[in-house]
């Protein structure tokens, strides 16, 4: 996908100034695909050239007028046409998956420390995505087509973060006691000495769920997950 197509989603939803579109990219959008302020103006401006959005100036009082973009009938058949080209396997690359490989010959303290902030952020946001759900979409059957995208990606995101909570308690359970080189004695993995004694959590892992209440603002993001 090109950061053209999430424009394109996001201004048939609805209408949008280039400073409305960044805002949605902070709060929502840019959970799953990234651009930064300077990419979205720089691109929607290509875009205006292409043919797929347009734009009209709309006064506004004591300031200056806003240019309010809106997606064509081009870009309509745009995203109609990217949306039947299968969707690529998204390979993931995590420098956090490599370095917990490597622990029995690295920091230990450190990448368990790690673990630990990642259980955090995982469990901060997830927080933020249930409260979100809650307040948005209370009454799933309720919804309509546009809307059960919209929850269909929130729902997305809570399973995601509720999965990488749980790898991260089990990663603490399975390695907090690992004090040893060789631990990771496992089929097609390193063929290293016996594991070392029974797993124990380090002094300050937090290991309990995020409380279904008041969701807390994930770091750099803000407002809802799916819109």
């Amino acid at each position: 996908m090109a950061l053209e197509h999430a424009i394109l989603v996001s201004l048939a939803e609805r209408s949008a100034t280039g400073y409305d579109l960044t805002r949605r990219f902070d709060k929502s959008i840019g959970f799953f695909w990234k651009a930064s302020h300077q990419q979205i103006y720089k691109v929607l401006g290509r875009m205006e050239g292409d043919g797929l959005v347009a734009s009209k100036a709309v006064p506004q009082e004591g300031r200056p007028d806003k240019k309010v973009y809106a997606i064509t009938e081009v870009g309509r058949d745009a995203i109609q046409e990217w949306s039947r080209t299968p969707s690529a396997s998204e390979t993931a690359r995590s420098d956090f998956a490599v370095k917990l490989r490597g622990l029995p010959y690295g920091d230990r303290d450190a990448i368990l420390a790690d673990v630990d902030r990642r259980a955090a952020t995982h469990r901060e946001r997830l927080a933020y995505y249930r409260a979100d759900e809650a307040h948005s979409f209370p009454d799933p059957d309720a919804l309509d087509d546009a809307q059960r995208a919209q929850y269909a990606v929130l729902r997305g995101g809570i399973l995601l973060e509720q999965a990488g909570l749980d790898w991260c308690e089990e990663i603490l359970g399975l390695l907090g006691g690992l004090d040893t080189p060789g631990g990771l004695d496992t089929p097609g993995g390193l063929d290293t000495p016996a594991r070392s004694s029974p797993a124990t959590r380090p002094p300050g892992s937090a290991a309990t769920r995020p409380p279904g209440s008041a969701a807390t603002r994930p770091p750099g993001r803000g407002g809802s997950a799916a819109r």
